[in-house]
């Protein structure tokens, strides 16, 4: 058995029924204790996201906690994720994406809300908070080691996952695609041949990152406020331009979503089988995408300007809503619709296929088009998962600046190598550290459901109370 087949063992096993079983149990529970406030307050939700909150401890803007958040969430996963859930568990993979994300932002709801109630602030100003303190804080001193296994397993998605390899290698496999389609300017390297494309992206990704990482949250955050919106708005016209330009088989592309996701399509006795397999694709990838349940996100929340629990609750949940809600959708959408998904081709080719074949402009300009929107998605969440990686590596350690710093040059290191190592193996080792991850932070929401729910219901029968008075 080779490494491949031993890491696809690995990950059937954290990704088996159990843990799919615990994310959307555990996104049920916290929708019905919180009274469906994804969709009770989703309008105030995005106007506080827009907003800031004066007076309040902090690091940065909640808008900057919001966006270095989004900046980690809006990656490869909304591109070439969505693309590999769809060819591996076919187009119902995107069903079970959407549905898992409607139940995961009570989810981020409740990771915000307890990032920011259980954090710590010292004398400096700096927030440290995150699944590793409320459950360490919220749940009691006997289950630091439950802490620490998460803040492991957060050092190794960051540095070996979801942060650094899956990112770059989606980069540097969409410059190639553009710049070297056809394998033209080869070098050897590692003991492989490879486009000077893909070295030229590892370089340029590799120094742009050490130049924001080293600054630390304060930097990050004021790229990330800059790139994370202008990205997002450019990446959504352009799907909705080809849903509006193929809008004759949107009608077909649903339908075709919805079968295959119940497994209508399979063979006689095969449905439940092509439906597990759809569904097991659709929420890892989601996950992988969203970060609901991961338990990431609400690292960066516990450095937000704030002294409202609920009010950062709200913000974190819009970024599941954004990111797979409306990005993952129109991805998976226009992969339907333009026929990519039929091609053979897999992650940032697939994707490429669908930008190129989707509107009357050339396939060149649509890989240039991809290209650029991908090195933006993925940059970004380079930049913020150094960011929860090292805050996780800080509760494991103290403030031990040189083992930070060290570790900083080691991530950036990361990022150089990982357009060299191949795509399914990369995907596969970051989908057993995001599984890892999630199984500590979920345990805790749901033992620390009752908090949530408690915290909720005061703040919003104080709304109303205030508004009556007034």
């Amino acid at each position: 058995m080779n490494l491949t087949e031993v890491l696809k063992s690995i990950d059937d096993f954290v990704w088996g029924i159990p843990l799919i079983v615990l994310i959307m149990g555990t996104g049920i529970l916290l929708t019905c204790r919180v009274k469906v406030v994804q969709v009770r307050k989703l309008g105030k939700a995005l106007k506080f996201m827009l907003t800031n909150e004066e007076g309040a401890e902090g690091e940065v803007t909640s808008f900057g906690a919001f966006c270095t958040a989004m900046a980690a969430t809006i990656g490869t996963g909304n591109i070439v994720g969505v693309a590999t859930a769809v060819a591996a568990g076919g187009p119902g993979a995107l069903f079970w994406m959407i549905l898992a994300a409607f139940f995961g932002m009570a989810t981020k709801y409740s990771e915000g809300l307890l990032a920011v109630k259980y954090r710590t602030i010292d004398e400096e100003g700096h927030a440290l908070g995150g699944p590793f303190y409320y459950i360490e804080k919220g749940m009691g001193a006997n289950w630091k080691w439950l802490a620490k296994l998460f803040a492991i397993f957060g050092v190794g998605a960051g540095l070996l996952g979801i942060g650094t390899i899956t990112q770059v290698n989606g980069i540097a496999s969409a410059v190639k695609n553009f710049a070297d389609p056809d394998s033209q300017h080869m070098i050897s390297l590692f003991g492989g041949e490879y486009s000077i494309a893909t070295v030229a992206a590892a370089v340029v990704v590799a120094v742009a990152t050490a130049l924001v990482v080293i600054g630390g949250i304060k930097r990050i955050s004021s790229v990330t406020t800059i790139i994370v919106p202008f990205m997002a708005v450019m990446y959504v016209v352009i799907c909705l331009s080809i849903i509006i330009y193929h809008i004759k088989d949107f009608p077909a592309a649903i339908v075709e979503i919805v079968k295959s996701a119940f497994g209508l399509r399979a063979m006689a006795g095969g449905a439940l089988g092509a439906m597990m397999v759809a569904m097991q694709k659709g929420v890892a990838r989601g996950i992988f995408s969203n970060e609901a349940g991961l338990g990431s996100a609400p690292i960066a929340a516990a450095a937000a300007k704030t002294k409202t629990t609920v009010r950062q609750g709200l913000i974190s949940m819009t970024g599941t809503f954004i990111d797979t809600i409306v990005i993952c959708t129109m991805t998976g959408t226009t992969l339907i619709m333009t026929g990519a998904m039929d091609q053979g081709l897999e992650g940032a080719e697939c994707t490429a296929y669908a930008f190129g074949q989707g509107l009357p402009w050339s396939q060149s300009t649509g890989a240039f088009v991809l290209m650029l929107c991908l090195a933006f998605f993925a940059f970004t969440t380079i930049l913020g998962w150094d960011y929860y990686s090292e805050r996780c590596l800080e509760y494991l350690v103290g403030k031990k600046k040189n083992v930070l710093m060290t570790y900083k040059w080691i991530y950036i290191l990361a990022v150089l190598i990982g357009p060299f190592l191949t795509v399914e193996a990369v995907w596969t080792i970051a989908d057993i550290f995001n599984g890892l991850m999630a199984i500590p932070n979920l345990i805790a929401l749901v033992a620390l459901s009752g908090v949530v729910a408690k915290e909720t219901k005061e703040y919003f029968e104080k709304e109303a109370h205030m508004k009556i008075s007034a």
